[in-house]
């Protein structure tokens, strides 16, 4: 069976074929820039995502110890199934520039990008990812504190938060009462999933909550996260994944996280 992209999302790709869940949304396959071009504008009333950092392309090389050797389970260190995560950092920030055009292409006049991503210091120059969001409308940073984490390297305070940028059209307004909610996030890692990158259910779901609508389109769905706090939340959902095993992965994390039965 082939689930149904939601009535408000037109799209000329193929659908992933996957498992009969009932589910509220689909995961196409494929290169989400060639996907979102196939998209009608103003289609997708919010969009939570969490793109590759480009880790690898870091001058510490992101992955190593204070000894020079890389973390043992750091899954990143082989980058993701297809993308190595190490674009000269000028191609880097094209390409996730052209991502958020589409992004904002396709996003309703009321609605909002919820983007995170990673600052960081490179050759003593803190890179807080002006370079890419620049001259789109951005209207908070949300700090998200990610609570747990271990630290090894002496010459460091333990990294604990990441930012989302809330990249809103003039119309967007919150969800009623959830003006009242701090933009300093605190939410557990996500733990007990294969992906080399997660992000938590509790951190799309905030997103997902904070709008009280959908459609929900996440460009880079990786396990199906924003999928699952779409379910949670009962609204339409389309995910974008080019790699097939990062499909089924969230395929089969939705059957047993979403409360979806075959």
């Amino acid at each position: 069976m082939v689930h149904p992209v939601p009535d408000s999302i037109e799209t000329a790709a193929e659908p992933e074929p996957a498992p009969s869940l009932g589910l509220r949304g689909v995961i196409l396959r494929g290169d989400c820039l060639d996907i979102m071009r196939t998209m009608p504008n103003q289609s997708v009333r919010v969009v939570v995502t969490s793109p590759p950092y480009n880790i690898k392309n870091s001058t510490g090389n992101g992955l190593k110890n204070a000894n020079g050797g890389k973390w043992p389970k750091a899954a990143l260190q082989d980058g993701y199934a297809l993308h190595d995560d190490a674009l000269p950092y000028d191609e880097y920030v094209a390409w996730q520039r052209e991502c958020l055009s589409e992004m904002l292409r396709v996003l309703r006049s009321d609605g909002a990008i919820f983007y995170n991503h990673k600052w960081r210091v490179q050759n003593g120059l803190l890179q807080d990812r002006h370079e890419i969001v620049e001259g789109f409308p951005v209207r908070q940073i949300i700090i998200w504190h990610r609570a747990g984490g271990i630290n090894f390297n002496p010459g460091y305070f333990l990294p604990d938060y990441e930012v989302v940028y809330l990249i809103a059209k003039p119309d967007f307004k919150l969800a009623p009462k959830a003006n009242a909610v701090g933009c300093v996030w605190r939410i557990k890692q996500e733990s007990n999933n294969p992906h080399p990158a997660p992000f938590p259910v509790d951190l799309a779901a905030r997103c997902i909550e904070s709008v009280g609508a959908g459609p929900v389109l996440d460009p880079f769905m990786g396990s199906g996260t924003t999928a699952i706090a779409a379910e949670r939340a009962g609204v339409g959902w389309i995910g974008i994944e080019k790699a097939p095993e990062y499909v089924e992965l969230a395929y089969d994390r939705l059957e047993r996280g979403a409360g979806v039965q075959k």
